[in-house]
Protein backbone atom coordinates (compact mmCIF):
# COMPACT_ATOMS: atom_id res chain seq x y z
CA UNK A 1 0.00 0.00 0.00
CA UNK A 2 1.02 3.65 -0.30
CA UNK A 3 2.26 5.04 3.00
CA UNK A 4 1.34 8.66 2.44
CA UNK A 5 1.86 10.81 5.55
CA UNK A 6 -1.39 12.37 6.83
CA UNK A 7 -1.80 16.12 6.25
CA UNK A 8 -1.54 16.80 9.99
CA UNK A 9 1.91 15.24 10.10
CA UNK A 10 3.04 17.10 6.98
CA UNK A 11 1.92 20.44 8.43
CA UNK A 12 3.48 19.83 11.84
CA UNK A 13 6.85 18.61 10.59
CA UNK A 14 6.97 21.32 7.97
CA UNK A 15 6.74 24.13 10.53
CA UNK A 16 10.18 23.77 12.13
CA UNK A 17 11.86 21.59 9.48
CA UNK A 18 15.60 22.24 9.23
CA UNK A 19 17.21 22.65 5.84
CA UNK A 20 18.07 19.34 4.23
CA UNK A 21 15.59 17.29 6.27
CA UNK A 22 14.04 14.93 3.71
CA UNK A 23 12.48 12.48 6.19
CA UNK A 24 8.95 13.07 4.89
CA UNK A 25 10.06 12.40 1.33
CA UNK A 26 11.74 9.15 2.37
CA UNK A 27 8.91 8.05 4.64
CA UNK A 28 6.86 5.87 2.21
CA UNK A 29 9.90 3.77 1.31
CA UNK A 30 11.06 3.54 4.94
CA UNK A 31 7.60 2.39 6.06
CA UNK A 32 7.49 -0.32 3.40
CA UNK A 33 10.95 -1.53 4.41
CA UNK A 34 9.90 -1.70 8.07
CA UNK A 35 6.78 -3.68 7.15
CA UNK A 36 8.73 -6.12 4.98
CA UNK A 37 11.47 -6.70 7.57
CA UNK A 38 8.88 -7.67 10.18
CA UNK A 39 6.54 -9.59 7.86
CA UNK A 40 3.59 -7.43 8.88
CA UNK A 41 0.11 -7.19 7.45
CA UNK A 42 -0.93 -3.56 7.12
CA UNK A 43 -4.46 -2.56 8.10
CA UNK A 44 -4.32 1.22 7.72
CA UNK A 45 -2.43 4.40 8.45
CA UNK A 46 -3.89 6.12 11.50
CA UNK A 47 -5.56 9.40 10.52
CA UNK A 48 -5.35 12.18 11.54
CA UNK A 49 -2.46 10.60 13.45
CA UNK A 50 0.24 12.38 15.39
CA UNK A 51 2.25 15.53 14.78
CA UNK A 52 5.69 13.93 14.92
CA UNK A 53 5.35 10.38 13.58
CA UNK A 54 3.57 8.07 11.17
CA UNK A 55 1.39 5.53 12.98
CA UNK A 56 0.41 2.38 11.09
CA UNK A 57 -2.01 -0.24 12.42
CA UNK A 58 -0.62 -3.68 11.56
CA UNK A 59 -0.79 -7.36 12.42
CA UNK A 60 2.27 -9.41 13.18
CA UNK A 61 2.99 -12.76 11.52
CA UNK A 62 1.07 -14.59 14.27
CA UNK A 63 -1.97 -12.34 13.82
CA UNK A 64 -1.37 -10.21 16.90
CA UNK A 65 -2.52 -6.61 16.40
CA UNK A 66 0.25 -4.04 16.83
CA UNK A 67 1.31 -0.53 15.90
CA UNK A 68 4.25 0.38 13.71
CA UNK A 69 5.50 3.88 14.47
CA UNK A 70 8.07 5.77 12.40
CA UNK A 71 9.54 9.06 13.60
CA UNK A 72 12.33 11.35 12.39
CA UNK A 73 15.53 11.69 14.39
CA UNK A 74 14.55 15.16 15.61
CA UNK A 75 11.54 13.58 17.37
CA UNK A 76 14.01 11.56 19.50
CA UNK A 77 12.52 8.10 18.87
CA UNK A 78 15.44 6.32 20.54
CA UNK A 79 14.79 8.23 23.77
CA UNK A 80 11.18 7.09 23.51
CA UNK A 81 12.34 3.50 23.03
CA UNK A 82 14.51 3.59 26.17
CA UNK A 83 11.74 5.18 28.24
CA UNK A 84 9.08 2.69 27.11
CA UNK A 85 11.42 -0.22 27.83
CA UNK A 86 12.07 1.18 31.31
CA UNK A 87 8.37 1.66 32.07
CA UNK A 88 7.76 -1.91 30.90
CA UNK A 89 4.11 -1.33 30.14
CA UNK A 90 3.35 0.18 33.57
CA UNK A 91 1.29 3.26 32.74
CA UNK A 92 2.46 3.39 29.14
CA UNK A 93 2.05 1.42 25.94
CA UNK A 94 4.16 -1.74 25.82
CA UNK A 95 7.23 -1.75 23.59
CA UNK A 96 7.30 -4.97 21.54
CA UNK A 97 10.88 -4.62 20.30
CA UNK A 98 13.21 -3.55 23.12
CA UNK A 99 16.06 -2.65 20.75
CA UNK A 100 16.42 -1.72 17.10
CA UNK A 101 18.01 -5.03 16.27
CA UNK A 102 15.68 -7.35 18.16
CA UNK A 103 13.77 -8.67 15.16
CA UNK A 104 15.39 -6.85 12.28
CA UNK A 105 18.79 -6.46 10.75
CA UNK A 106 19.06 -3.08 12.52
CA UNK A 107 21.13 -0.26 11.07
CA UNK A 108 20.19 3.12 9.71
CA UNK A 109 17.49 1.75 7.40
CA UNK A 110 15.42 0.88 10.47
CA UNK A 111 16.27 3.94 12.54
CA UNK A 112 13.34 5.59 14.27
CA UNK A 113 11.03 2.58 13.98
CA UNK A 114 9.07 1.39 17.02
CA UNK A 115 6.81 -1.67 17.34
CA UNK A 116 4.15 -1.09 19.95
CA UNK A 117 1.22 -2.77 21.63
CA UNK A 118 -2.08 -1.95 19.91
CA UNK A 119 -4.37 0.22 21.99
CA UNK A 120 -7.66 1.79 20.88
CA UNK A 121 -6.29 4.67 18.77
CA UNK A 122 -9.62 6.42 18.35
CA UNK A 123 -10.57 6.44 22.06
CA UNK A 124 -8.64 8.82 24.29
CA UNK A 125 -9.39 9.96 27.81
CA UNK A 126 -10.73 13.16 26.24
CA UNK A 127 -13.88 11.18 25.46
CA UNK A 128 -14.76 11.30 29.17
CA UNK A 129 -16.41 14.22 30.97
CA UNK A 130 -13.80 16.82 31.93
CA UNK A 131 -13.51 16.03 35.65
CA UNK A 132 -13.26 12.27 35.04
CA UNK A 133 -10.78 12.80 32.20
CA UNK A 134 -8.46 14.84 34.41
CA UNK A 135 -8.68 12.23 37.17
CA UNK A 136 -7.85 9.32 34.86
CA UNK A 137 -5.10 11.24 33.08
CA UNK A 138 -3.47 12.29 36.34
CA UNK A 139 -3.59 8.73 37.66
CA UNK A 140 -1.87 7.48 34.50
CA UNK A 141 0.81 10.16 34.71
CA UNK A 142 1.63 9.32 38.33
CA UNK A 143 2.62 5.78 37.29
CA UNK A 144 5.23 7.12 34.86
CA UNK A 145 7.16 9.16 37.42
CA UNK A 146 9.89 6.69 38.29
CA UNK A 147 13.64 6.93 38.74
CA UNK A 148 15.42 7.19 35.38
CA UNK A 149 17.18 4.02 34.20
CA UNK A 150 20.78 3.63 35.31
CA UNK A 151 23.32 4.93 32.82
CA UNK A 152 20.79 7.06 30.91
CA UNK A 153 22.41 10.44 31.54
CA UNK A 154 23.18 10.89 27.85
CA UNK A 155 19.92 9.40 26.61
CA UNK A 156 17.40 11.91 27.93
CA UNK A 157 17.31 15.67 27.91
CA UNK A 158 16.84 17.41 31.24
CA UNK A 159 14.12 19.93 31.98
CA UNK A 160 16.86 22.55 32.35
CA UNK A 161 18.39 21.86 28.95
CA UNK A 162 15.11 21.61 27.03
CA UNK A 163 13.64 24.74 28.55
CA UNK A 164 16.97 26.51 28.06
CA UNK A 165 16.71 26.04 24.31
CA UNK A 166 13.08 27.10 24.41
CA UNK A 167 13.92 30.18 26.47
CA UNK A 168 16.48 31.34 23.92
CA UNK A 169 13.97 30.97 21.09
CA UNK A 170 11.25 32.73 23.08
CA UNK A 171 13.51 35.70 23.75
CA UNK A 172 14.34 36.01 20.07
CA UNK A 173 10.72 35.61 18.94
CA UNK A 174 8.85 37.85 21.37
CA UNK A 175 8.57 40.67 18.84
CA UNK A 176 7.42 44.20 19.49
CA UNK A 177 4.03 43.41 21.06
CA UNK A 178 4.21 44.76 24.62
CA UNK A 179 1.76 42.23 26.07
CA UNK A 180 3.60 39.28 24.53
CA UNK A 181 6.94 40.68 25.66
CA UNK A 182 5.65 41.03 29.23
CA UNK A 183 4.43 37.43 29.26
CA UNK A 184 7.76 36.20 27.90
CA UNK A 185 9.59 38.15 30.58
CA UNK A 186 7.38 36.64 33.30
CA UNK A 187 7.81 33.12 31.90
CA UNK A 188 11.59 33.45 31.73
CA UNK A 189 11.73 34.80 35.28
CA UNK A 190 9.59 31.89 36.50
CA UNK A 191 11.92 29.39 34.82
CA UNK A 192 15.01 30.93 36.40
CA UNK A 193 13.44 30.75 39.85
CA UNK A 194 12.22 27.17 39.35
CA UNK A 195 15.67 25.92 38.36
CA UNK A 196 17.38 27.23 41.49
CA UNK A 197 16.47 24.32 43.77
CA UNK A 198 14.37 21.74 41.88
CA UNK A 199 12.88 18.69 43.63
CA UNK A 200 14.11 15.17 43.01
CA UNK A 201 14.35 14.29 39.33
CA UNK A 202 12.13 11.65 37.76
CA UNK A 203 11.64 10.20 34.31
CA UNK A 204 8.93 12.32 32.68
CA UNK A 205 6.58 11.77 29.75
CA UNK A 206 7.49 15.19 28.40
CA UNK A 207 4.42 15.96 26.30
CA UNK A 208 1.59 14.60 28.42
CA UNK A 209 -2.02 15.63 27.82
CA UNK A 210 -5.42 13.97 27.65
CA UNK A 211 -5.11 13.00 23.99
CA UNK A 212 -1.95 11.06 24.87
CA UNK A 213 -3.93 8.63 27.06
CA UNK A 214 -5.67 5.88 25.09
CA UNK A 215 -8.07 3.13 26.04
CA UNK A 216 -6.40 -0.29 26.39
CA UNK A 217 -7.29 -3.93 27.01
CA UNK A 218 -4.99 -4.95 29.89
CA UNK A 219 -5.73 -1.76 31.88
CA UNK A 220 -8.31 0.94 31.18
CA UNK A 221 -5.87 3.67 30.08
CA UNK A 222 -2.24 3.86 28.92
CA UNK A 223 -0.03 6.76 27.85
CA UNK A 224 1.44 6.98 24.36
CA UNK A 225 3.77 9.29 22.45
CA UNK A 226 6.27 10.39 25.10
CA UNK A 227 9.07 12.83 24.38
CA UNK A 228 10.83 11.77 27.58
CA UNK A 229 13.15 13.86 29.69
CA UNK A 230 14.39 13.93 33.26
CA UNK A 231 13.36 16.54 35.80
CA UNK A 232 10.71 17.55 38.29
CA UNK A 233 7.17 16.23 38.13
CA UNK A 234 5.56 19.69 38.09
CA UNK A 235 6.97 20.28 34.59
CA UNK A 236 5.20 17.16 33.28
CA UNK A 237 1.92 18.02 34.96
CA UNK A 238 1.93 21.59 33.64
CA UNK A 239 0.77 20.63 30.15
CA UNK A 240 -2.26 18.83 31.58
CA UNK A 241 -3.39 22.02 33.35
CA UNK A 242 -4.23 23.71 30.07
CA UNK A 243 -6.00 20.78 28.42
CA UNK A 244 -9.16 21.83 26.54
CA UNK A 245 -7.85 25.39 26.60
CA UNK A 246 -10.41 26.43 24.02
CA UNK A 247 -13.20 25.50 26.47
CA UNK A 248 -11.49 27.40 29.26
CA UNK A 249 -11.19 30.54 27.14
CA UNK A 250 -14.83 30.27 26.07
CA UNK A 251 -16.00 30.09 29.69
CA UNK A 252 -16.83 33.28 31.56
CA UNK A 253 -15.15 31.74 34.63
CA UNK A 254 -12.15 30.30 32.77
CA UNK A 255 -9.57 32.06 34.94
CA UNK A 256 -11.13 30.78 38.16
CA UNK A 257 -11.45 27.26 36.74
CA UNK A 258 -7.78 27.33 35.78
CA UNK A 259 -6.68 28.35 39.27
CA UNK A 260 -8.83 25.61 40.82
CA UNK A 261 -7.39 23.09 38.36
CA UNK A 262 -3.83 24.01 39.34
CA UNK A 263 -4.71 23.57 43.00
CA UNK A 264 -6.59 20.30 42.50
CA UNK A 265 -3.94 18.67 40.31
CA UNK A 266 -1.12 19.78 42.58
CA UNK A 267 -2.83 18.37 45.65
CA UNK A 268 -3.85 15.09 44.00
CA UNK A 269 -0.32 14.35 42.76
CA UNK A 270 1.66 15.77 45.68
CA UNK A 271 3.24 18.52 43.60
CA UNK A 272 4.02 21.99 44.91
CA UNK A 273 1.24 24.30 43.72
CA UNK A 274 3.46 27.31 43.03
CA UNK A 275 5.94 25.23 41.07
CA UNK A 276 3.09 23.83 39.00
CA UNK A 277 1.77 27.32 38.36
CA UNK A 278 5.22 28.51 37.30
CA UNK A 279 5.84 25.69 34.85
CA UNK A 280 2.32 26.02 33.49
CA UNK A 281 3.03 29.68 32.78
CA UNK A 282 6.34 28.92 31.09
CA UNK A 283 4.98 26.12 28.93
CA UNK A 284 1.88 28.08 27.87
CA UNK A 285 3.91 31.14 26.88
CA UNK A 286 6.48 29.01 25.05
CA UNK A 287 3.73 27.26 23.09
CA UNK A 288 1.98 30.56 22.37
CA UNK A 289 5.12 32.28 21.10
CA UNK A 290 5.96 29.24 18.97
CA UNK A 291 2.43 29.31 17.49
CA UNK A 292 2.95 32.95 16.54
CA UNK A 293 6.30 32.15 14.97
CA UNK A 294 4.93 29.40 12.70
CA UNK A 295 1.80 31.25 11.63
CA UNK A 296 -0.94 29.89 13.92
CA UNK A 297 -2.34 33.14 15.34
CA UNK A 298 -5.57 31.65 16.71
CA UNK A 299 -3.68 29.05 18.76
CA UNK A 300 -1.30 31.75 19.94
CA UNK A 301 -4.16 33.97 21.06
CA UNK A 302 -5.73 31.18 23.14
CA UNK A 303 -2.46 30.15 24.77
CA UNK A 304 -1.31 33.64 25.61
CA UNK A 305 -4.70 34.61 27.06
CA UNK A 306 -4.55 31.47 29.19
CA UNK A 307 -1.02 32.37 30.30
CA UNK A 308 -2.23 35.80 31.36
CA UNK A 309 -4.48 34.18 33.96
CA UNK A 310 -1.50 32.62 35.72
Amino acid sequence: MAFEPPPRLVRALGEPAPDGDDWLARLPVAAQQAVDLRVLTVERVQVPGGRSSLVVLVRRADGTPAVLKLAPRRARPESERVALAHWGGAGAVQLLEPSTGSTTSGGSADEGVLMLERLHPDVSVRSLPEAKALLEAAGTLRRLWVEPPAGSAGVFETVASRTGRQAETMSASAGADAEVAALVEAALAAREELLVAPPEARLLHGTFRQSKVLAAERVPWLAVGPDPLVGECAFDLARLVRDRVEDLIASSSGAAITRRRVKRLAESLDVDQERLRGWTLFRAVESGVRALRVGRPRDAELLLEFAGWL
